[in-house]
């Protein structure tokens, strides 16, 4: 199963991505699945009902959430999860809730990932390609090899053209929230190749 893990709406400020858009054309993108993760907000689970929708598509709701330390993206009983937490204070509480955080996009420019985070596995999930990265920031990830992190991909999508662009391939089949979150616990997942090069990298 493809989902596209890192997807923004318009809920999200910086998104021209509309969520109907989104479920009316993932599947020409080769998606079984989507991740909805607006800025900071779960509030797109008032839009649509979370799971398999009317065309087979799998709609998960997530977030990504903003810290002065990165960007994770996170998946669990988040819906009140208050504003400006430190990432260690995020990062215990996913895992005391059981549910998961990736590190998303972890060496951008102006928007890295501290890595005494990952040195000291508070997050173990990191992207390894985000569709928004240049290519260097995307290879930079390799740095990070030696803590044994697993890698995942995401589009980062803010507009059509950029959904889909950067899976993952998940082993197992996904319904549901709890089901996505088991299979990235588990490692049931393989980050896939982008089906495309940013302009100028």
């Amino acid at each position: 199963m493809l989902f596209d893990l890192h997807i923004h709406t318009t809920l999200s400020p910086c998104s021209q991505l509309p969520l109907q858009q989104i479920i009316s054309e993932a599947h020409s993108k080769g998606l079984a699945g989507v991740c909805i993760t607006d800025h900071d907000t779960m509030a797109v689970r008032h839009a649509i009902s979370e799971g398999i929708s009317a065309n087979g598509l799998c709609v998960i709701i997530g977030m990504e959430y903003a810290t002065s330390e990165g960007d994770f993206l996170t998946f669990g009983p988040f819906e009140e999860l208050p504003p400006g937490l430190s990432a260690p204070m995020l990062l215990r509480h996913v895992t005391n809730a059981g549910g998961v955080a990736i590190a998303a996009h972890p060496f951008r420019t102006k928007r890295q990932v501290r890595e005494e985070l990952i040195k000291n596995k508070l997050c173990t999930i990191v992207e390894g390609i985000n569709g928004r990265n240049t290519a260097t920031e995307n290879e930079r990830v390799l740095e990070w090899q030696h803590y044994n992190v697993k890698h995942v991909g995401g589009s980062d999508a803010h507009t059509l053209d950029e959904l889909g662009r950067v899976p993952t391939s998940f082993d197992v089949p996904i319904r549901s929230r709890s089901d996505l979150i088991n299979a990235l616990q588990q490692g049931n997942f393989q980050q896939r190749s982008p089906s495309f090069t940013r302009p100028g990298i």
